[in-house]
């Protein structure tokens, strides 16, 4: 005698799904959803409700297939129509997820986080940004947990104003361009001196003064209403202005003067760069004098010309052109070869010298 199956009726299984589930007048509501989507829609970076959820239906249990009730949609949503309800499950509900995914999407955020806070402080005795190691040790020091529902860039302020509880750690200044009438100057530089900031230039310009600034961010909007109140304009030229350097370094309180050979060795190294970039200079100079007999190349970031291809290429690789890129991310004008042996010989040996502070 056969014995016949009996099926659930009614009912879909869904495994291997990114399930968001909602809590709302007593029940349990859960919506099934692609893997790594739901947070692409949470950012705005997704836009297609196709792309993110496997099924426009409202369930009791995903992972049984067990449909909500009519009823209970009513009761908590006030309206049966599934695609608003799945829309605000998606906005408000929470993530189910695994061990393993849970704690892979920790520990990007986490570094996410490490990253923001390296690049918006500063050591306040050296100028300089610390490591992202550093960064990442410091917050286990104070036993920072990331929270997955809040914004990175939230947590990391809240970690710079934990940690500068305890250690020497503070915002990174923003520069800033400030264009304000002639007679209306002594105003704006009493208010900049009272903040501390730091001038970096100043110039005439007609009936208008531009000031370019330093100041600490959490001045920023005092500045911008200061600015409006005395009929000028506010230009943000950095967000973060850290000391010109060729990479992040720790330095440490306990810098003692080196031997005087490896500051020998720092400065010898300084006419060799000096030499080099006369070499390129003089190129630059000879490929712009045959402008008529050769077709030039110019280098829009240093401002030369240069009449062979090999030189052209050869510029690229150069200090020179290294130096002025960094300027140029700063938004200052380029500096010429004689200027960039200057600027070189000045600033990059005293920060070679700092590197020595560990």
């Amino acid at each position: 005698m056969s014995r016949s199956l009996v099926q659930p009726i009614g009912q879909k299984r869904l495994t291997n799904v990114a399930v968001v589930r909602l809590k709302k007048h007593g029940n349990r509501f859960e919506i099934a959803c692609y893997k790594n989507k739901v947070l692409s829609w949470r950012s705005h970076v997704e836009k297609d409700l196709d792309e993110v959820l496997q099924s426009q239906i409202v369930y009791s249990n995903v992972s049984k297939g067990v449909l909500a009730k009519s009823k209970d949609l009513v009761a908590a949503f006030g309206t049966d129509d599934q695609t608003k309800i799945c829309l605000e499950i998606l906005e408000k509900g929470e993530l189910q997820i695994a061990g393993k995914e849970r704690e892979s999407q920790l520990s990007s955020q986490f570094r996410d986080i490490a990253t923001i806070v390296m690049q918006k402080t500063i050591n306040p005795e050296t100028q300089r940004p610390y490591t992202i190691s550093m960064i990442e040790r410091l917050m286990h020091d104070i036993h920072f947990a990331v929270d997955p529902n809040s914004n990175s860039k939230k947590q990391a302020l809240e970690v710079i104003r934990e940690i500068s509880k305890q250690f020497p750690i503070k915002r990174s200044p923003m520069r800033l361009r400030l264009t304000v009438p002639e007679q209306n100057i002594s105003s704006l530089l009493e208010k900049l001196n009272e903040w501390n900031s730091t001038i970096v230039s100043r110039d005439e310009s007609g009936s208008q003064m531009i000031v370019t600034c330093e100041l600490e961010p959490n001045l920023f909007r005092d500045c911008d209403a200061l600015v409006r109140n005395l009929e000028g304009r506010l230009d943000i030229l950095a967000v973060n202005v850290h000391v010109d350097s060729d990479s992040n370094v720790d330095h440490f309180d306990d810098f003692e003067d080196e031997p005087l050979r490896v500051q020998k060795n720092l400065v010898d190294s300084v006419p060799q760069l000096s030499e080099k970039l006369q070499k390129q200079a003089i190129s630059a100079k000879e490929g712009s004098s045959q402008q008529g007999e050769v077709k030039q190349q110019k280098c829009s970031t240093c401002n030369a010309c240069f009449g062979e291809a090999k030189e052209y290429r050869d510029h690229f690789k150069s200090e020179w052109h290294k130096h002025n890129l960094r300027r140029k991310t700063r938004q200052l004008p380029p500096l010429t070869a004689d200027e960039c042996m200057t600027d070189l010989d000045l600033g990059d040996s005293k920060a070679d010298l700092k590197n020595y502070s560990f």
